[in-house]
């Protein structure tokens, strides 16, 4: 995936010189705390956590699920010491271990990604369910955001449609793609007019 440039943090897709954690490095304070979608579960830290987060950086990057306004991999957000706690949390459900629980949390409550962050990440991981060891990957926003109930069921239905036996095959319907002027990243007051060189509108995921 091309980079593109962001007035938050440099070109090329990598955060420019913005300090950021290594994707062999678990930060305990530096990723989000475990919300209630992981209360109860087996949460993923340390090596298995950095295992599945790194898996994750490469389908996101295959499916092209990046953040609008920083300009890099969904993934990268764990990294970012700008946004310590922001990003993904994962765990293994109690009752099924081979289903996978991943909770996402926005930089703010008003985060106008969220919605299209999250149905881009449920894709990814069902269209390439082959990659990892989980049946099923369960995806939700983090309660904090505003409009977490409406996003978070969408998500639900979503699992239950989306062809993981198959593989999805990252063919964007009405409620996946980024569109023009649909709103920035996860920063107070960000947008995305300008920042991107081809990349937007056709969110390949």
């Amino acid at each position: 995936m091309v980079g593109f440039s962001s007035p938050f943090g440099g070109g090329g897709g990598d955060g420019g010189g913005t300090s950021f954690d290594a994707y062999d490095e678990f930060v305990p304070a530096n990723v989000p705390e475990p919300g209630r979608f992981l209360d109860g579960h087996d949460v993923l830290t340390g090596d298995d956590h950095l295992a599945f987060h790194r898996l994750t950086r490469a389908l996101f990057e295959e499916r092209g699920v990046y953040d609008m306004t920083f300009g890099y991999n969904l993934a990268r957000l764990n990294c970012d010491t700008r946004h310590r706690g922001a990003g993904y949390r994962y765990a293994r459900d109690a009752d099924d271990p081979s289903v996978l629980r991943a909770e996402f949390t926005p930089t703010t409550p008003f985060c106008p990604q969220s919605d299209t962050l999250t149905k881009g990440s449920l894709r990814a991981w069902t269209g390439l369910a082959d990659r990892h060891e989980y049946d099923v990957v369960r995806v939700r926003v983090d309660e904090m955001h505003h409009r977490a109930r409406e996003i978070n069921e969408t998500l639900a239905d979503m699992e239950e449609s989306l062809p993981a036996e198959d593989g999805f095959d990252g063919e964007d319907d009405a409620d996946g793609r980024e569109r023009p002027g649909q709103g920035g990243g996860c920063s107070q007051g960000a947008g995305t007019g300008g920042s991107s060189r081809g990349y937007g509108a056709d969110a390949p995921f």
